[in-house]
């Protein structure tokens, strides 16, 4: 634990080169295969953001706050400017630590970013998750990640969902099975993703992966015009045919994506 973040490490022992952030409902240990198995070379952060896994599930719920409790981190443990992997949420809040602490951050690789997206979706979903928050048993658990972007995943990787569901599904006080998040929190940052666009410094090298079988689409036309206007030859699209969990579906393209930032 890193102040009120518990961070994952991979890579070898020497300061991080890469910060990779969660989306929403997820946790750090979810890029542990994209390490181990194709970016070993690399070192790499990998926290549960607040709310999340195991870090502080305290108040503050907003980009601002997660911003501030990793800059925090690379200003404790990185010894210069990090590449930040930042897939859906982590999206956003990559591109506020860009924003906000340019000096932390070198280049960033945006996987299918959530941000400036429509209030009345964000209710629609928050409004959905309130409504039916956990489950029975496992296999209603693994029913609901089958029925979503996780079914691709399994398909292609099923050790991936296994290890989903042993690390992130906890039996809660009541004998019913959630996921190890805090579901106050995550209503909040349901709404965070409403929030205007965040731009990184001019210059800084930028990726976004478009998830092309996402619909409708998180990385709206908005924010990849926006990010085109503002950091011109510095900003590059990359489509790819996947669902939303791009790290976990398509894992040696996004390494690829990755290393061509570090090399």
């Amino acid at each position: 634990m890193t102040d009120n973040l518990h961070v994952y490490r991979y890579g070898p022992s020497r300061p991080p080169q890469i910060l990779a952030v969660h989306g929403l409902t997820g946790h750090g240990r979810r890029w542990e295969t994209l390490s181990a198995r194709h970016l070993p070379e690399f070192s790499m952060l990998a926290p549960d953001l607040i709310g999340h896994g195991r870090s502080s599930w305290a108040a503050p719920w907003t980009l601002d706050a997660n911003v501030d409790a990793l800059a925090a981190l690379l200003d404790a443990e990185a010894d210069g400017p990090v590449l930040v992997v930042g897939h859906s949420f982590g999206g956003a809040v990559a591109l506020n630590l860009a924003a906000a602490r340019p000096d932390l951050v070198s280049g960033l690789v945006l996987l299918d970013p959530a941000v400036a997206l429509d209030g009345a979706w964000m209710a629609e979903i928050a409004d959905a998750m309130l409504s039916s928050p956990d489950y029975p048993d496992r296999d209603e658990a693994i029913a609901d990640k089958l029925s979503g972007s996780w079914g691709e995943v399994a398909a292609e990787f099923p050790d991936e969902l296994e290890r989903e569901l042993d690390e992130h599904l906890i039996e809660l006080p009541d004998g019913r099975l959630g996921w190890r998040i805090s579901i106050p929190a995550t209503m909040s940052y349901w709404s965070e993703l409403t929030r205007p666009i965040a731009l990184p410094r001019s210059g800084t090298p930028t990726t976004l992966v478009l998830a092309t079988r996402t619909t409708p689409p998180y990385a709206t036309a908005e924010l990849i015009g926006a990010l085109r206007d503002a950091l011109g030859a510095a900003f590059t699209l990359t489509e790819v045919d996947c669902d939303h969990m791009v790290a976990q579906a398509r894992p040696a393209e996004t390494a690829a994506i990755i290393r061509a930032h570090l090399i």
